[in-house]
């Protein structure tokens, strides 16, 4: 488990360098928190440019899907954050994934925080013995607009921090981020899209050998359809976002290891399928032109040839990071779910309160 002290004191010369506690204030927390430097003195030129090398130095990242994903991010890519309106306000889990999350922006690449106004009305079983309580559409939707606020507050207020610091961000073209809500697609969406559009591709053994499906299972009460069914939907998010907003990486805490799973399975599996139509298509239209007696032949492709098209048309990986899960000494997560969070509100979670947590660091793994 990450020491807590890595993730709110950085080295020298870092982007937030010997940081005091987070400030809690009603403009939303200051993660970036003041330093002894003097303002004026540039930083730039001697921060880490490959940020899965800057998180993975920070104990930031648990787990990758695949190593390619460092060298990937040696250019501008797209990344994006997943958090479900359960709540009016993030907590302190929430805040470790944003502060990966500003990383990226702050080097040039293209960030997306997806807010799941469709998903949260479900809840992800992830980290949970029992079902949680159904939330009515006018709470979920109350949610997503405060959380909104907090996502808008905390990026500006990292952005002027590092301009006050004088950090060069590359690719400023880049530096905006987009906050999206999933209910966008998902209320379009009929039963037979999702298990056309989704069902089909994912495999129940694989789905069933999920962490977050397998503890619950062994658990009296079990798990609803509704759960079970939580991982299409997230798998779904991740390829709406790689299909329209060409992103490749989902960054997630270590218990959404089988949502961001599926989603890459998903993703691979849809261009596969892509691949095999086109190819279809193509030979169809060449066997009308020719009157070729090898048709059959012609169309008759493996799975295995579908993936050496899939890389001969240079498509593009998906790939997902996780990073380590805040704990109580206890090994509880801290969260919404274990009935512990500590809020980013003030007014959920006092300043004294919220002070106490780092003054009394032996509550954390």
């Amino acid at each position: 488990m990450i020491p807590l002290f890595r993730i709110f004191r950085l080295r020298k010369y870092r982007f937030i360098h010997q940081t005091k506690l987070i400030h809690h204030t009603p403009n939303f927390r200051q993660v970036l928190s003041e330093t002894k430097n003097n303002e004026n003195e540039k930083t730039s030129n001697v921060y880490e440019s490959n940020v899965v090398n800057v998180l993975k130095k920070r104990g930031f990242v648990n787990s990758l899907t695949s190593p390619n994903v460092i060298n990937h991010v040696n250019k501008p890519t797209t990344v994006y954050c997943g958090v479900d309106p359960t709540a009016s306000s993030l907590h302190l889990g929430n805040l470790l994934a944003l502060i990966g999350l500003f990383h990226f922006n702050i080097l040039g690449h293209r960030t997306i925080v997806l807010i799941g106004g469709a998903t949260g009305s479900i809840g992800d079983p992830s980290g949970r013995n029992t079902e949680r309580s159904p939330l009515s559409s006018s709470i979920v939707e109350n949610n997503v607009l405060a959380i909104d606020r907090q996502l808008r507050k905390f990026f500006n207020n990292g952005r002027n921090y590092a301009s006050r610091r004088g950090f060069i961000i590359e690719n400023e073209n880049n530096n905006n981020v987009i906050i999206k809500n999933n209910f966008e697609w998902f209320q379009k969406m009929t039963a037979l899209d999702l298990l056309n559009d989704i069902g089909r591709y994912l495999r129940v053994g694989t789905m069933l050998s999920k962490d977050s499906v397998k503890s619950r299972m062994e658990n009296e009460g079990g798990i609803s359809f509704t759960e079970f069914s939580y991982q299409l939907l997230q798998a779904y998010d991740y390829w709406y976002l790689y299909n329209y907003h060409d992103c490749q990486i989902q960054l997630g805490g270590s218990d959404q290891w089988g949502n961001i799973t599926a989603g890459i399975d998903l993703i691979q599996k849809k261009k596969i399928n892509k691949v095999w139509n086109a190819d279809t298509q193509n030979s169809t239209n060449s066997t009308n032109s020719t009157n070729s007696t090898n048709s059959t032949n012609s169309t008759n492709l493996t799975e295995t040839n579908y993936k050496g098209n899939v890389d001969n048309k240079k498509s593009k990986d998906a790939f997902g990071i996780t990073i380590p899960l805040l704990l109580t000494s206890s090994g509880e997560k801290f969260g919404k779910s274990a009935g512990n969070a500590i809020w980013l509100d003030d007014k959920m979670t006092s300043t004294y309160e919220f002070y106490q947590v780092y003054a009394k660091k032996k509550k954390f793994i």
